[in-house]
């Protein structure tokens, strides 16, 4: 309602404007200046008939006002007025053209130009179309704005953590990292979590300082299972792939039933050794049987045969999860590194729809070292 009465104030400061210039007379233009010195002259004759003025003061008044009309009259405009309701009545012609056309004209741009069909929406629902509730950015915006006024809440860092890993912001996720553990203490995960960040800023390379965390993490609590993959994966860098070999060994041996991680510890075990992992998913046990009486060459071209068509597969049905990890350990294990590279790109695009399955797909990549 406060916005129409603003329209119409403004509408009519226009039209004022427009019509203020009409309503006033031209009494000072030339044809105003012709009729005073007529009078002027009619008041000479007056003068001298009752005696007021002698003859010769009342010839020389004649001759400056008629030289003075003279150039009055042939002034441009002097008989712009010659029909003075002529005048008035083209004034009040501009001013009804005024009144109905530029209200007309303004109603009528609008209604092209304008979007009148659309409801009223205060400012706070456009701000939150432009920025959906619940999109990413709009939720990592608003945790960092808490953060900047409560920079000691840890729950904030918490869910931001984990946040930044998955956008790829690893510098982000290290310093989040840290802050947690600055505010609530040294803790097997947070350790874990923080070498976990520092790895992946280092594209996937376990430096001192995110060994030293990954060590941290393992003496205080030997069965922390992020901490001792990531202490192989550091041995296997290092070139002692025995040592790694050893230490997943370790994590196979003493994984709870149903352990998350344990194809991927497996399918680790199998890249340094050259062994495929003891519980992968493989052939059947009659492929197994025809497999043992084939050649080398032959044993190779049957599991590259299969692999092949888990790919096909995987081409037509990209939801499987498993079918890529499966499709993942194949590659490292028969050595293809950058079908296992590409392979990946290929899961995290198939499976960009279901976040859980891309945290999973996404998680046996880093644990591969197949970020690209």
């Amino acid at each position: 309602m406060l916005l129409w009465l603003a329209f119409a104030l403004m509408t009519a400061a226009a039209i004022f404007a427009v019509l203020w210039p009409l309503s006033r007379h031209g009494e000072a233009g030339g044809g105003s200046e012709v009729a005073v010195y007529r009078d002027q002259l009619d008041e000479i004759v007056r003068d001298r008939s009752v005696g007021l003025i002698g003859e010769q003061e009342a010839e020389a008044a004649r001759i400056e006002v008629s030289r003075r009309l003279i150039a009055a009259s042939e002034a441009p405009g002097a008989h712009a007025i010659a029909d003075p309701a002529a005048a008035l009545w083209r004034r009040r012609a501009a001013a009804v053209i005024g009144l109905l056309a530029l209200p007309a004209g303004a109603t009528a741009l609008y209604l092209a130009l304008g979007s009148p069909q659309l409801p009223g929406q205060p400012l706070s629902a456009r701000l939150e179309d432009a920025h959906p509730q619940g999109s990413v950015a709009a939720m990592i915006s608003q945790v960092e704005a808490h953060l900047e006024r409560n920079p000691d809440d840890a729950r904030g860092y918490e869910v931001l953590a984990p946040v930044y890993m998955r956008l790829g912001r690893f510098d982000a996720a290290v310093n989040a990292r840290r802050k947690l553990l600055a505010l609530k203490g040294e803790s097997a995960d947070r350790e874990a979590d923080l070498g976990e960040a520092l790895t992946a800023a280092a594209n996937g390379i376990v430096t001192d300082e995110a060994k030293a965390a990954f060590e941290k993490a393992a003496k205080l609590d030997g069965n922390e299972a992020k901490s001792q993959f990531f202490l192989g994966l550091a041995a296997e860098q290092d070139g002692d792939k025995t040592k790694a070999a050893s230490v997943w060994n370790a994590m196979i041996k003493n994984a709870p039933n149903g352990a998350p991680w344990i194809d991927t510890v497996k399918a680790a075990v199998a890249r340094v050794t050259g062994k495929a992992p003891a519980a992968a998913p493989g052939p059947d046990a009659g492929q197994v049987a025809a497999a043992q009486q084939m050649s080398e060459q032959d044993r190779t071209a049957m599991i590259r045969g299969m692999v092949g068509r888990l790919a096909d597969k995987l081409k037509q049905d990209g939801g499987d999860v498993d079918g890529w990890q499966r499709l993942l350990r194949a590659y490292v294990v028969l050595g293809d590194r950058d079908k296992a590279t590409a392979a990946a790109g290929d899961a995290k695009r198939a499976l960009a729809s279901d976040p859980d399955k891309l945290r999973q797909i996404e998680d046996v990549i880093k644990q591969m070292g197949l970020e690209g």
